[in-house]
């Protein structure tokens, strides 16, 4: 495959647990932050599923300043998560040390990590996510602000990023190399540009580089393209990294933690979820969603999970369109005890949700002209969380 490193189906090397901090990662498995997906119902059910660390949906460093609603709300976590894994995203030093700052001084987290991988218009017309490591001064700045802030109270900041803009402006080697003299605790590398989005194969090779790149000590963690138990051993057999981030990969199947956790312990296979499990699984997420949300709004947040849940399942039209419109948790109950319970799924594997094609990377005006400056974009600073 172009661009990739030939994947291995072998078991990784044997390799010390990787450490974010006094954290220790084991398995060494990340649940990548997704807006509107990794709420507290979410990470819940994958936790019980396997171990690991589970990311909360991404807040804006002002709205969390601001104390605004429903970024508080977002940033809820259960007794039990520990440690308790927060995503900021920010584009002005000042404003993502300040909340961080709130972090460590109010106890709201025990580790926080800076997204500078978000491809989405929302965010890169902004200066954020994907395209603020091209602004390598700035983005010094930003890191180096977290981390300061962050040190009294101990908390570790991590940073996820991807290769850059676009084939033509690559920045994930310079920006991990300036993060890891920052004194981040983490590098975790999304191995698409921008531009990709989500589309096309993820260049494993990149994070081969990177890992070669950085220090021993600092772990490195690789992320695309991770859909199975067996990618996450050929990505890392492949590159030598230290541990995988899942996104897309669990969306629809949480147990994939689970099978993940298996896997990188040695151990044989949980066997693979016949429907009736799966309805059982959907059904407690759902329970888990009203849990959070209200009866309303969490059975309408639980519809754009239900076909990611049956993909693969032998479910007419008809049930999944139904089962795609649910109104109650009494009609879920129903519609899922019409399904015959010992099917099997066929082709789970593979990408799951957005995908899109690549395209053309929003900038602000003269984004691209000067690295060195550190000027930041007008309204760039993000007031309301997700994204």
């Amino acid at each position: 495959m172009a661009g990739r490193v030939a994947q291995l189906t072998a078991p990784a090397p044997t390799r010390a647990t990787p450490r974010i901090g006094p954290f220790q990662v084991d398995p060494p498995v990340v649940l990548a932050p997704m807006a509107g997906i990794t709420n507290l119902a979410f990470r819940r059910l994958c936790r019980e599923y396997g171990a690991g660390l589970y990311v909360c949906e991404m807040i804006t460093s002002r709205a969390l300043v601001e104390r605004n609603a429903e970024t508080l709300r977002m940033i809820r976590f259960a007794p039990e998560e520990r440690p308790r894994s927060l995503q900021l995203y920010g584009v002005d030093p000042a404003t993502v040390a300040a909340a961080v700052r709130m972090v460590a001084d109010e106890d709201l987290a025990d580790h926080v990590d800076l997204n500078f991988g978000c491809p989405v218009p929302k965010v890169t017309r902004r200066g954020g996510g994907a395209a603020l490591p091209y602004k390598r001064r700035l983005f010094e700045r930003i890191v180096a602000a977290a981390v300061h802030a962050a040190a009294p109270a101990g908390v570790p900041v991590t940073v996820k990023m991807r290769i850059g803009i676009d084939e033509q402006h690559q920045t994930y080697l310079r920006a991990a190399r300036a993060a890891a003299d920052a004194g981040v605790a983490a590098v975790s590398l999304h191995a698409r540009t921008a531009a990709q989005r989500y589309s096309g194969r993820a260049d494993w090779s990149a994070i081969a580089r990177l890992r070669a790149e950085l220090p021993a000590e600092l772990p490195v963690f690789g992320n695309g393209d991770v859909f199975s138990a067996a990618d996450a051993l050929a990505l890392m057999a492949a590159t030598g990294c230290d541990g995988v981030v899942i996104g897309r990969g669990c969306l629809g199947r949480p147990w994939l933690f689970g099978e993940l956790e298996a896997a990188l312990r040695g151990q044989p296979p949980p066997p693979a979820p016949r429907l009736g499990q799966v309805a059982a699984t959907l059904a407690r997420h759902a329970r888990l969603l009203t849990e959070l949300h209200g009866p309303d709004k969490g059975i309408r947040d639980l519809r754009k999970h239900v076909a990611w849940y049956l993909k693969g399942f032998p479910v007419g039209s008809g049930p999944r369109r139904r089962l795609g419109m649910v109104s109650s948790l009494d009609e879920l109950d129903e519609l899922l005890g019409g399904l015959d319970p010992s099917a099997v799924a066929e082709d789970v594997d593979g990408p799951r949700g957005r995908q899109g094609s690549p395209g053309r990377v929003v900038l602000p005006e003269g984004w691209l002209d000067d690295p060195d400056d550190l000027t930041v974009p007008g309204g760039a600073e993000l007031a309301d969380s997700g994204g």
